[in-house]
């Protein structure tokens, strides 16, 4: 399912977003939610971290960690315990049950941008009710990450998330966007309009950058909600966050702002 490389603690800022954001909503459910790690790369340990960070949460989640690679199934063999396991799989899913998460990170970034919609589709249509996947890209290092968060009707949102003490500009996140946007980042597009004034906004929040990186990057988001659909509050952009509405950067989408 990837042929990418990972790391530990490469997907921290995604598992970070899901406790913090989403965990009211784990601990609601109504059994033991069901958390699928869709394509976990040449090693195992991301989704070992996902589970562990989850479980804090919700200490009876069952997390299944899927391979198209026979030989990274084998290898993932021994992180296996109680809870969590490895399976040989991709897009088809091969569980029993809906899950509650499906995370599929530096996957879809070796397909075509048409394809995107169709597997989308296909994932949120085994979801339990109430459930979500989240889909996105990460750098090598996990400095920088971007995802869209789907339910069962559709995409719901688009995040951006860096390590604020390293972030020289926003523009970085135009290397990282999902593969539904990362093609669609030109002009007369939402998502390059979007990411533009982010820009603007950073460049013109520089005057707070003596009180340091985060409130500078707390202003940039902050000036950007009269115009655009930020999601969440000041606590989430502290760490490094915006979360804005997928209909706002959506592929086509209303530029009228």
């Amino acid at each position: 399912m990837t042929r990418g490389t990972t790391a530990p603690n490469r997907l921290r800022r995604v598992d970070r977003w899901l406790v913090g954001v989403h965990g009211t909503a784990l601990r609601a459910a109504p059994r033991a939610p069901l958390v699928i790690d869709l394509g976990y790369g040449s090693s195992p340990i991301t989704t070992v971290e996902l589970d562990a960070r989850l479980r804090a949460v919700r200490p009876d989640i069952t997390t299944v960690g899927l391979e198209i690679d026979p030989a990274r199934v084998q290898a993932a063999l021994p992180y296996a315990r109680p809870g969590l396991e490895f399976r040989l799989g991709g897009f088809e899913l091969p569980v029993d049950g809906s899950p509650t998460l499906i995370r599929a990170f530096n996957v879809l970034r070796q397909y075509h941008e048409h394809e995107v919609a169709g597997t989308w589709t296909a994932l949120t249509a085994r979801l339990a009710r109430g459930g979500l996947l989240v889909e996105g890209t990460s750098s090598e290092s996990g400095r920088v990450a971007a995802w869209v968060t789907l339910d069962r009707t559709g995409p719901l949102s688009l995040t951006l998330a860096g390590r604020l003490a390293s972030l020289d500009s926003p523009a970085v996140f135009a290397q990282r966007l999902p593969k539904a946007l990362i093609h669609r980042n030109v002009p007369g597009e939402p998502v390059h309009a979007f990411l533009q004034a982010l820009e603007r906004a950073w460049l013109s929040a520089a005057p707070l950058t003596d009180l340091g990186v985060r409130q500078r990057w707390i202003a940039a988001v902050g000036s950007l909600a009269p115009r655009w659909p930020i999601l969440g509050r000041a606590a989430r952009w502290r760490l490094g966050e915006v979360t804005v509405a997928w209909s706002a950067v959506a592929p086509g989408g209303d530029l009228r702002r």
